[in-house]
């Protein structure tokens, strides 16, 4: 017996370890109580726009069709002749009674663009409730009045919402879903039971405009790659209250080829490791079929320890997938996306530069990251 073989089996006891507690924090979050709504506060919807991304007419033609009483929809493009105007521009003939207004920002003065969008429209909002979307969220006609009401309390200074990964047609597209929606979504869930949300993830968030400006606006978070995640880290440190929303919101991630889902992986690896390092190592926990075939290669007599790895996984899938997103795993294709994703974790540990939007940016230790 191999001391590298029993240090990858207590590794893999860990990880069977984090597996219950996805389990338990799963539950944990279904028990939290699903605000009445009951709340009209207004509502600004913050959209940076870049490109047309799949099924970009009906993600934004969601928010069009919400029946929250009093909100506005604010776009923001780097030029007017981005090709997503044409599509805002026929959603508003289609809705002319609602509120929308079309920023053309123009360059970036700082490397993350999407920031400069939001401060951008944050300019012009008329409302101190904010909903910052990406362009590839899509959302139930409630949404909005159900988001309002999670803000009627007034602790609640800034709100995360948990999402559907649904896939293109590639079969990397789909992988990629697979993990979002059975690894990535179960991180957030352990995080909150153990720690409190400390944290928020991009595709939507919600925030009141005092708490944004308390922390510093917009200003504060430029510089960062992971600006969501710095967002909520702020907010929570400058004392504010932060929540894994019970609003789950779809995210259509699109097509893509292996070439470029394998840079977007490794993008978003490397700038995990720069935002939160001993959580990237911590990551490690999360692969129990990549430390099962591990174990089993350095001790083949193990072997028991894979099945057993196997249904810890499987059924802490089935807890984030089913109980909260409502959306079946692939089991062929889980066990593919979990070593698939091992091997990015590690690639994650190399390299300082990433390409975003077809520029290179270079990442400092602290997150923040520069043009090159």
């Amino acid at each position: 017996m191999s001391v590298l073989a029993i240090v990858a089996a207590c590794l893999l006891a860990g990880s069977l370890v984090y597996c219950v507690l996805i389990v338990l924090a799963a539950r944990s979050y279904l028990a939290q109580r699903i605000p009445v709504s009951t709340s009209a506060a207004p509502i600004s919807v913050l959209k940076p726009l870049s490109g047309i991304d799949e099924g970009l007419e009906t993600n934004l033609r969601s928010f069009f069709e919400q029946d929250h009483p009093d909100y506005e929809i604010l776009f923001a493009v780097r030029e007017a002749n981005d090709p997503a105007v044409e599509i805002v521009a026929a959603l508003q003939k289609q809705f002319p009674l609602r509120a929308t207004r079309l920023i053309v920002t123009g360059n970036p003065p700082y490397p993350n663009a999407k920031v400069f969008s939001l401060d951008c429209m944050l300019a012009v909002a008329r409302h101190d409730l904010l909903v910052m979307s990406d362009s590839d969220i899509r959302v139930a006609p409630g949404f909005l009045t159900s988001i309002s009401s999670e803000f009627a309390d007034q602790r609640v200074a800034l709100a995360t919402c948990p999402y559907r990964a649904v896939a293109g047609r590639s079969l990397w597209s789909i992988l990629e879903a697979e993990g979002m929606n059975t690894e990535f979504l179960a991180g957030m869930l352990v995080a909150r039971m153990l720690e409190g949300v400390k944290f928020a993830v991009g595709p939507t968030v919600a925030a009141r405009r005092s708490a944004l400006e308390a922390i510093g606006g917009f200003n504060a978070i430029k510089d960062y790659l992971a600006e969501d995640f710095v967002l909520g880290k702020f907010t929570a440190e400058a004392g504010f209250g932060v929540i894994l929303s019970r609003n789950i919101v779809e995210h259509r991630i699109g097509s893509q080829s292996l070439r470029a889902n394998a840079a977007h992986r490794l993008r978003w690896a490397r700038s995990t490791r720069r935002s939160r390092p001993l959580g990237y190592i911590g990551q490690l926990f999360t692969y129990p079929l990549a430390l099962a075939l591990i174990t089993c290669a350095l001790a083949p007599r193990w072997w028991p320890l894979l099945p057993a790895a196997v249904v810890f996984r499987a059924t802490a899938a089935w807890c984030t997938s089913v109980w909260i997103l409502g959306s079946r795993p692939h089991w062929l294709l889980t066990p593919v996306q979990d070593i698939l994703s091992f091997c990015f974790w590690l690639a994650g540990f190399f390299g300082n530069t990433i390409v975003w939007r077809g520029r290179r940016y270079y990442l400092y230790s602290d997150g923040r990251f520069e043009l090159r």
